[in-house]
Formats: structure tokens, sequence, C-alpha cells
């Protein structure tokens, strides 16, 4: 694992709020999103997630790898303990090793392909509402408890990019 440069979260958090506050089209924002994390916490896959409630599904609506993980197409979140903490509880998923990986995604193949082999899921919440997921992906033992309070920071701007309603 190469060695990690930490970075000042701030002007990019900033840059982020300017573009939600301004409503412009979500893909713009996700760009900005996408961006961001990559400068501050690193990944090599990002996506991010729209949760549909009424059908217990997830659907890609933005990737930087569109090859491996193109957007459209929804997927059932089954009832894992993953699913249990990251969709019903909320709270983010930190996956530092492969077997992480391995253990709460039936796609790990293709994941560990892309060289990852860590994972921080990070949900993006309107009060008690889940919207989505924000997902990022690296090299094993990437990410770290430290990372998940930026990361949450980045997923609260998100919101504005997500739908006010869901089927």
């Amino acid at each position: 694992m190469r060695e990690r440069v930490r970075v000042d979260p701030g002007p990019h958090l900033r840059a982020v709020a300017t573009l939600a506050r301004a409503g412009g089209p979500p893909r713009e924002l996700f760009a900005a999103l996408d961006a961001a994390l990559a400068a501050t916490l690193g990944h090599k896959l990002f996506t991010v997630m729209a949760y549909h409630e009424a059908t217990g599904e997830s659907e890609r609506v933005y990737t930087n790898q569109p090859a491996a993980y193109p957007v459209g197409g929804r997927k059932a979140m089954n009832p894992t303990p993953w699913a249990k903490q990251v969709i019903h509880e909320r709270r983010p998923y930190l996956g530092p090793t492969p077997a992480d990986v391995k253990a709460v995604f039936y796609d790990w193949e293709l994941i560990s392909s892309l060289g990852c082999g860590s994972v921080l899921n990070l949900p993006v919440t309107s009060g008690a509402r889940l919207l989505g997921t924000l997902n990022l992906l690296h090299e094993a033992h990437w990410y770290e408890e430290a990372d998940i309070p930026t990361g949450e920071a980045f997923a609260a701007l998100a919101v504005s990019g997500f739908p006010t309603s869901r089927t």
C-alpha cells in the first residue's frame, strides 16, 4: 500500500457546498463530489446509489467507472448485516480489508479486479429518510475510522442531488 497523504477537506467541502446551493443538475453535483472525495479521502471506484424505499432497491445514479459499473439498473437490498447498518440504521460501513468487501458484496471479484480491497459506504439522509449512499472503494487498508466524519460531511452535501420523491 502506498502512503496516504491527508488533505484539508475544507476547500473541497466549500466548493461542493457552493454547487449544492446552486441547485444545478444532479450529475454536476455528483461529479463535484467525485472530485472532492478523490482529493480528500481518495478512491479508485466511486458510485452514488439512490434508494427506492417502496421497492427496497438501490439504483446506481453516478459512477466514475461506467464500463465496470454503469449508471442505471437496480438491485435488491437483501436483509444482511450490511443492509441493517447502512440502509436501516443509516450508519456508515467501513470495510478496510478484501475479506470485508467479499463478506458484503456479491460482486467482490469485479471490485477486486479494479484494485479495490477496502470500502467506505456513506448513507445520504434527509431527516430520518434514506435517500441513497455514496460508495468509495480503494486498495486494501485505505480507509479508517478517522475518514468517516469527512465522508459524512460530503454525504450531507449530496442531499440536493437526490429526487424528493421515490417509487
